[in-house]
């Protein structure tokens, strides 16, 4: 009897040492009133037994997306560092599919998206991660923002899973992410592809997590409901609304307000709309690099609005 007390005893003691561990580190560059409204949220987790997931968008959400996103950027300068010295087949095919790209120019719709895909489609999965790598490496390094580095620090000190969404091509985006943020690439998840024979295909895997497909996306492979999703975007609302807690606001836009496509959003501005929903508005710093060349430009790729920190 005394043998099972004891170990009864210092089970509860290990647990409760284990709450005492999880300790929230203060955020350097958001307000005390941010804090202490994570603090809170986290420290009513302590005694969740269940899974405790959080969910992120990719871009303008952990980092920089100025003055255009990663993705394009990473096609468009692998066309004018490689394919534009080819003159084979693959190499004209790709750029067809490039051309067509940019006579489309919405680079947030669905056509757009799925052509990321095309244009990558005949590669090796590791090819195509060292385009995304090297692409970071050359024009994007830096652009993580601390401040999201420091709250997913924070969320794995109280057991949290960190996901991360994008409607990027996944593999473009696995490396350069998981090494970033310290978390398994098969957590980031993105626009799919069937792989056969070691090659990449233009055979879509659904959903794609853009605008109501991220919301599906936590259905079909996390499989639970998020207690925290974070989010910059118009594109982001579904996947917002899947969260069970907390809604974590990253940049968002004050200026454009929105039609009545966009539901709810309908007659708000980005901001002014989680603000009436009570969610949690950040700021980090997304600005320009004057010294970096950018393809995208170039090729005359719409440029995203700077979001400086003031």
């Amino acid at each position: 009897m005394r043998k099972i007390l004891f170990i009864s005893s210092l089970t509860f003691l290990l647990f409760i040492q284990g709450i005492q561990a999880q300790t929230f580190r203060p955020i350097k560059g958001w307000s005390k009133e941010v804090n202490e409204k994570l603090e809170s949220f986290l420290n009513s987790t302590l005694t969740m037994t269940e899974r405790k997931v959080s969910v992120f968008d990719c871009d303008g959400t952990t980092f920089g997306q100025v003055p255009h996103y990663l993705a394009d950027e990473a096609l468009y300068r692998y066309a004018d560092q490689v394919l534009k010295n080819r003159n084979d087949k693959e190499a004209k095919e790709k750029l067809e599919v490039l051309n067509r790209m940019v006579k489309n120019g919405d680079n947030v719709g669905k056509v757009y998206v799925e052509d990321r895909i095309h244009f990558l489609a005949g590669l090796s999965p590791s090819e195509i991660e060292m385009i995304g790598y090297n692409c970071f490496r050359q024009a994007y390094e830096g652009k993580f923002y601390p401040e999201m580095k420091e709250l997913i620090a924070n969320l794995k000190e109280y057991g949290f899973e960190v996901w991360v969404l994008t409607a990027s091509p996944e593999i473009l985006y696995q490396k350069f992410v998981s090494e970033q943020l310290g978390i398994p690439e098969i957590n980031i998840l993105g626009a799919k592809c069937v792989v056969k024979e070691g090659k990449t295909t233009n055979e879509i895997i659904l959903p794609i997590p853009q605008d109501d497909g991220k919301a599906h996306t936590i259905e079909t492979y996390i499989k639970t409901r998020p207690l925290i999703v974070g989010g910059n975007s118009r594109g982001d609302m579904d996947m917002l609304n899947e969260s069970a807690g907390l809604k974590i606001i990253v940049n968002p836009d004050d200026k454009t307000v929105r039609g009545e496509e966009d539901g709810p959003m309908n007659g708000y501005t980005v901001k002014s709309y989680w603000e009436k929903e009570g969610a949690l508005i950040v700021k980090c710093n997304d600005v320009a690099d004057p010294s970096v060349k950018f393809s995208t430009t170039e090729w005359k790729i719409r440029q995203n609005r700077p979001n400086p920190k003031q």
